[in-house]
C-alpha cells in the first residue's frame, strides 16, 4: 500500500505540475492576441497610407503618360542586319569604334537621313540615336572583337529622331 501511495502522491504531483503548464500557457495565449490586435490597427493605418501614395503617384503618372505616347510615336520601323566585316581590316585596337561608324553610315543611307547641307536648307534636322543595348553588344568581347554582324531595330519618330535598338530574337 504504501508504494501505491507513494506512486498516488507522484501522479498527483505531475497532473499539478502539467495543470499549472496549461494555465501559463493559458495566460500567455491572450497577451499575444491583444498584441496581435492591437497590430492590426497600425497595420490597417499603414496600408490606407500606402493606397494613398499608390493613387497619388498614379495621378502624376497619368499626366505624363500622354506625353510620353505623343514623344514615342513611331513614324517608320525597320529591321537590318549589319555586316560589320569592314571593322576587322582596320588596326585591333580601332574595330569596335569602326564598327559603331559603320552601324551610323548602314542607318543613315538605309533610313535616308539628310546631310547636314540638306539640313541647313530646310527647318527638319533629323538625328541619329543609337542605344545603348546596341553600344553594349558592339563592345561585349571588347575593343579588338566586335562582332561580324549586327541585327538592330531602326525606328523613326514624328520628330525625325532616329533611335538603333537590338532586334528581338
Amino acid at each position: 500500500m504504501e508504494e501505491t501511495a507513494e506512486e498516488l502522491e507522484e501522479s498527483e504531483e505531475v497532473v499539478k505540475a502539467t495543470e499549472e503548464a496549461v494555465e501559463t500557457e493559458k495566460k500567455e495565449e491572450p497577451v499575444e492576441i491583444a498584441e496581435e490586435k492591437e497590430e492590426v490597427p497600425i497595420e490597417e493605418e499603414l496600408a490606407e497610407e500606402a493606397v494613398e501614395e499608390v493613387e497619388e503617384i498614379e495621378e502624376k503618372k497619368e499626366v505624363k503618360k500622354p506625353k510620353e505616347k505623343e514623344i514615342e510615336e513611331i513614324v517608320e520601323e525597320k529591321i537590318y542586319t549589319i555586316p560589320l566585316g569592314r571593322a576587322w581590316i582596320s588596326p585591333r585596337k580601332k574595330r569596335a569604334p569602326r564598327a559603331i561608324r559603320l552601324i551610323k553610315s548602314f542607318i543613315q543611307r538605309h533610313m535616308k537621313i539628310k546631310t547636314e547641307v540638306e539640313e541647313m536648307e530646310e527647318e527638319e534636322a533629323e538625328r541619329l540615336v543609337i542605344s545603348n543595348e546596341v553600344n553594349e553588344k558592339v563592345w561585349s568581347r571588347g575593343i579588338e572583337k566586335p562582332p561580324r554582324k549586327i541585327r538592330v531595330r531602326a525606328a523613326k519618330d514624328k520628330e525625325g529622331v532616329i533611335t538603333v535598338y537590338l532586334a528581338e530574337g
